[in-house]
């Protein structure tokens, strides 16, 4: 598994405002409870052997207290950038044999999603991030992914993981998968 790894200035600043509490700018949309933030739950999820893992896995939050802040919205009202906190456990399983990983993906995130489809995350913490076959600079797997980071998506679903600092966990060998 190869990363790049090079200094990130931008990430450095920006993961710096997050964990400083950064607050929204005037005009930046709000959620239902008048303070901006809302509820962003995490859904379960599955996937066939091949597609992440050798077997085929599922997921399952068992704790899911993740909010976002809308910061900027695109000309059609879509979300263009969006501030991600709180905690979140996601239940890995191994649907052949039954094996569990409880796996930490709580990490703040500060997203900017393109009217193509790419998005730009640069993320404080841990996050799942899953590759297809020749999908990303990581190899096809599910991984969680820690520390100070930026994750590129393509267009096309290419992933690029770029690392100032923090480790990478594979999920499929966690659970045998």
């Amino acid at each position: 598994m190869r990363l790049r790894n090079r200094r990130a200035p931008l990430l450095t600043a920006a993961v710096a405002a997050l964990l400083l509490g950064a607050t929204a700018p005037a005009g930046a949309t709000t959620g239902t409870d008048g303070g901006g933030w809302e509820p962003a739950p995490s859904a379960p999820w599955e996937m066939p052997a091949g597609e992440r893992c050798d077997a085929p896995v599922s997921g399952v939050p068992v704790v899911d207290e993740v909010e976002r802040l809308v910061l900027a919205a695109h000309a059609d009202g879509t979300p263009a950038t969006v501030l991600y906190r709180g905690p979140l456990v996601v239940r890995v399983t191994n649907d052949d044999t039954g094996a569990t990983h409880d796996t930490d993906i709580g990490g703040t995130a500060l997203v900017r999603y393109g009217t193509d489809g790419s998005e730009h995350w640069s993320v404080a913490g841990p996050v799942l991030v899953g590759v297809a076959e020749h999908g990303g600079n990581l190899g096809r797997g599910l991984y969680t992914v820690d520390g100070l980071f930026t994750l590129e998506i393509d267009a096309d679903g290419y992933r690029t993981v770029t690392q100032a600092a923090g480790g990478v966990d594979d999920l499929c060998a966690r659970v045998g998968a």
